[in-house]
């Protein structure tokens, strides 16, 4: 019988909001695996993964800030 992966939360996880906008941002990867997953959350539930893994949960974290400031919050909502 096999288990399944646990799923580790970065500590950097976090609501941001912008403009009135409130958007969570979630990093998190497999307990076996090396590279973080970044995923960005609206108020209304649609999810925005991205298709780069990244190296450090940091690294994730600079790409949402970076990808809010270049495009704006806008981008995230439906």
């Amino acid at each position: 019988m096999s288990t399944e992966p646990e799923l580790i939360q970065s500590p950097l996880s976090q609501s941001i909001t912008r403009d009135g906008h409130a958007l969570q941002v979630d990093i998190y990867r497999l307990e076996e695996e090396v590279d973080w997953v970044l995923e960005v959350v609206n108020e209304t539930g649609t999810s925005h993964v991205w298709d780069d893994r990244f190296a450090t949960d940091q690294a994730a974290l600079d790409a949402v800030h970076e990808a809010i400031d270049e495009e704006g919050i806008t981008a995230f909502l439906d």
